[in-house]
């Protein structure tokens, strides 16, 4: 395992392996991400992170809706830094702002056969998702959508990517890729990335289906008490309890699955009381509106914080760009020496 050295405060420390991960930019976040970003705060300590908001990832998809991509990529930045992401811990930075992701990637599939794209179990699956929506996006750009992500894994030096297990196909791409490129240039540029695997709690929406804005069944990470009240009333229960008498069934129950993951110290109880029928479904949600507030109450305070301060999250993300390029341009020197090519003059 690489160690990376670092002086901060004064102080010497070495940490684990460096770390790429990123979001597409899709819009303001909703609780089901806060598990993600969360992991990302701890990882800021024992790695050297690059955090990136993958906007040329977002047009593989959406390239026929890019209107409100700008204000998508601060909203996305603006969650990160509410949520308590340090950008002087780790730089935040916008994936088209930092050109070598693109030279990169272009320079790789040059090397990469194209049997190697076109087996990543989401290809497939996503293209047939995106048709029976009729939607056509079989690009040139989706399929090598999964060479772009091993660039801007490797063009870090990665050791490590925080991933989840639909995601692992991913990450062996990059490996493979790697792999590829130092045995045919005979060089050590690039390290195979580890898996760094995230057991992250899997949060339904209000109700009972995959969490999604466009099905109006999240909860944003900026929503006010009155909103959490409102989609905390809203959270579908236990079909089979009619009345506060009757006996209930929390396993069924999605204020129950919220409980476990955001009262972890009363959970126990309040299932309990609900197969006893010692508690109300009413009583039961209004103690999991107060949780809920509990965790987004300060992120929405930090937000306010930072809408106060304008151009506070474009000055955040340039200062970023520019301290990943610094990492890019190094790596990128590298790569052409060993392939034989001179870049682009800047």
């Amino acid at each position: 395992m690489e160690a990376v050295a670092f002086i901060q405060e004064g102080v010497f420390t070495l940490k684990k392996g460096k770390i790429f991960s990123g979001m597409r930019p899709t819009g303001q976040l909703h609780i089901g991400h806060l598990s993600v970003i969360e992991n990302w705060i701890r990882l800021q300590d024992e790695y050297d992170c690059v955090f990136g908001v993958v906007d040329w990832h977002a047009l593989t998809t959406s390239f026929d809706d890019v209107q409100a991509l700008q204000r998508r990529i601060r909203d996305i930045a603006l969650d990160w830094l509410s949520a308590g992401l340090d950008p002087e811990k780790s730089p935040i930075m916008v994936q088209s702002q930092v050109k070598e992701h693109a030279e990169l990637h272009l320079l790789f599939s040059m090397m990469t056969p194209l049997s190697w794209l076109e087996r990543v179990p989401t290809y497939k699956d996503q293209i047939q998702q995106f048709g029976a929506q009729g939607k056509d996006i079989s690009m040139y750009g989706f399929l090598g959508y999964p060479l772009l992500q091993a660039a801007d894994i490797l063009i870090y030096k990665a050791t490590h990517v925080p991933v989840g297990q639909d995601q692992i196909p991913h990450i062996e791409l990059s490996r493979e890729v790697a792999r590829r490129f130092n045995h045919l240039y005979q060089t050590e540029v690039f390290p195979e990335p580890q898996v760094l695997l995230s057991e992250v709690p899997l949060l339904p929406g209000i109700d009972n289906r995959k969490m999604s804005k466009s099905y109006g069944n999240d909860i944003s990470l900026s929503a006010s008490p009155e909103e959490i009240k409102e989609k905390v009333r809203l959270m579908v229960t236990d079909p089979g309890r009619v009345r506060k008498t009757d006996l209930g069934n929390p396993d069924v129950c999605v204020v129950h699955t919220y409980h476990k993951i955001y009262n972890d110290v009363e959970v126990c109880d309040i299932g309990d009381q609900c197969r006893k029928a010692g508690i109300g479904c009413v009583a039961c949600k209004q103690r999991l509106a107060a949780k809920l507030e509990a965790v987004l109450g300060p992120i929405r305070e930090r937000r306010a914080d930072l809408l106060a301060k304008p151009g506070r999250v474009d000055e955040i993300l340039a200062e970023g760009c520019l301290q990943a390029r610094a990492k890019a341009a190094d790596t990128m020197e590298q790569v052409r020496e060993a392939m034989g090519v001179l870049g682009v003059m800047d």
